[in-house]
């Protein structure tokens, strides 16, 4: 399956992001009311960076409280590790496992399109199994 078929539906004027600009305090608060882990860093309509739990606490653990303070684009993973539509839902998840992360944004021309993490990605490969799995059972029995 193609991240396309995960992200169709999905409008991409509903991806939750934060600006370039912000503060890291400010976006923090955006990823604990949302309650998710982690938020594409924009600027100018383009996807320039990543700003997840870790990136907090490794700032927090190495400047205590003064980071929040600080512009998210100092703070953020960049440049961020991206994926088109046509990727595969297999090489996406295989891509987090050797990047160790959990988020990739979806890049179609320049644009960010979609946003995956890899709860969906390991939901859509549980889904697929599945119905493999029910598509050689009615087999065994019909044969």
């Amino acid at each position: 399956m193609e991240i396309a078929q995960l992200i169709a539906g999905r409008a991409s004027s509903e991806i939750v992001t934060a600006d370039i600009a912000m503060s890291v305090r400010q976006v923090v608060a955006i990823l604990a009311e949302r309650r998710i882990g982690a938020i594409p860093v924009m600027d100018g309509g383009r996807v320039v960076g990543i700003f997840s739990e870790r990136d907090v606490l490794y700032r927090l653990a190495d400047q205590g409280a003064a980071c929040l303070d600080q512009p998210v684009e100092q703070v953020m993973t960049a440049p961020p590790i991206t994926v088109d539509r046509r990727t595969s839902t297999l090489e996406a998840l295989g891509l987090m496992t050797r990047r160790r992360i959990r988020h990739l944004p979806v890049v179609d021309d320049g644009h960010m399109c979609g946003f995956v993490s890899i709860g969906d990605l390991v939901k859509s490969r549980m889904d697929e199994i599945s119905h493999e799995a029910e598509a050689l059972r009615d087999y065994i029995q019909t044969a």
